[in-house]
């Protein structure tokens, strides 16, 4: 039976297959969000990934159902729909709708890999069409939309006219290729003399430093197999970020739970001598940022690339603050194993003992 999309909104009207979300009532679900009631052998780091596990076992149950939806557009579950959509299609470029999934949500890229550039293509095409045809990741409340209603037209433009550029990349060419160059001038530079990467695999940290602000794509290809990533740019200018990788259920590796910021914050402020203060998101958003005056920014500018906001001058040193991130997390971890699927119950619990 060919499958087709339905908004959200419509999960309960027919048996229905909800990606990178969940919802009540679904047919099957294929999710990586933490407790979803993906089928453990379908697991995956990305909820594509999981789609295409079950593509590849016809007999999963709830698979049969037509109808499929998601609750929100990003990459990863837009590439889980659209596999649903055309599995043939899917299963035929597998390894390369696995790296758009992984690029797309966790900003990670082996640019080693033969089909690396193909996939920053297919994702840079989604990003630059998205905003210049709809609204910026996180944008729907400036619609005064919920982003589950909202995105269903996203889904209705892109699934008909994704096979024939992930196909024939050269047909969105004028759409990919700004963000593209900028991407892989970035890679470049993290390569060349003037940036240099310490990673502390202990904590799960990656150290990056280098002279400015760089887009995702580039800046966390180097943490892969870590968590959180320290960028030190010139001019005393830093941040600090859990990767998205610890909102989810990772099912390829152990992690260790996000600690909470506040003791970190307040030891940083205790060293700031400039007139801002370090300020931290909870540890239940999807990326939390550590930096200076940081609860000014919006959710879609601390989801948009780093060279895309403005980045504070810190009176401390970029040695002293290393220094002092490494220490409260080898504190913080101090008798923590890393292990798979905490649930978000036992990460506050390990947050109140730390």
């Amino acid at each position: 039976m060919q499958k087709y999309f339905v908004p959200f909104r419509q999960l309960r009207r027919q048996p229905t297959i909800v990606v990178d979300s969940t919802g009540l009532g679904a047919a099957l679900t294929l999710a990586h969000w933490r407790g979803a009631a993906t089928p453990a052998n379908l697991r995956d780091d990305t909820s594509a990934g999981s789609v295409l596990r079950a593509l590849a076992r016809p007999e999963t149950p709830g698979l049969a159902a037509a109808a499929v939806t998601a609750n929100h557009f990003d990459v990863d579950g837009f590439v889980g729909v659209w596999a649903l959509l055309h599995p043939a299609l899917a299963l035929g470029h597998e390894s390369l709708l696995r790296l758009v999934a992984t690029l797309g949500d966790f900003r990670e890229m082996d640019w080693h890999h033969p089909l690396a550039d193909h996939a920053l293509q297919m994702v840079c095409w989604l990003n630059a069409e998205e905003k210049a045809r709809f609204y910026e990741p996180f944008g729907a409340s400036a619609r005064r939309q919920r982003e589950e209603e909202a995105s269903a037209e996203k889904f209705t433009w892109f699934l008909p006219r994704f096979a024939d550029v992930l196909e024939n990349p050269e047909t969105g060419r004028a759409a990919w290729q700004p963000e593209h160059q900028r991407v892989r001038q970035a890679v470049a530079l993290l390569h060349g003399p003037a940036t240099t990467v310490r990673r502390y695999p202990h904590i799960g940290l990656t150290v990056v430093r280098t002279p400015g602000p760089l887009p995702y794509y580039a800046l966390f290809s180097p943490s892969m197999g870590t968590d959180i990533v320290l960028s030190l740019y010139d001019g005393q200018r830093y941040e600090l970020e859990y990767k998205y990788t610890t909102w989810i259920d990772l099912a390829s590796r152990p992690t260790l739970p996000r600690l909470p910021l506040e003791a970190l914050a307040a030891r940083l402020n205790a060293l700031e001598t400039t007139a801002r203060r370090w300020t931290h998101d909870g540890i239940t958003d999807t990326g939390p940022l550590l930096r200076l005056d940081g609860q000014g920014l919006r959710k879609a500018q601390r989801y948009a690339d780093p060279d895309q906001r403005p980045i504070h001058r810190s009176a401390i040193t970029p040695e002293e603050l290393e220094r002092e991130v490494v220490a409260f997390f080898e504190a913080g971890y101090a008798g923590i194993e890393p292990r798979r699927y905490w649930s978000w119950a036992e990460v506050r619990e390990v947050g109140k003992l730390r």
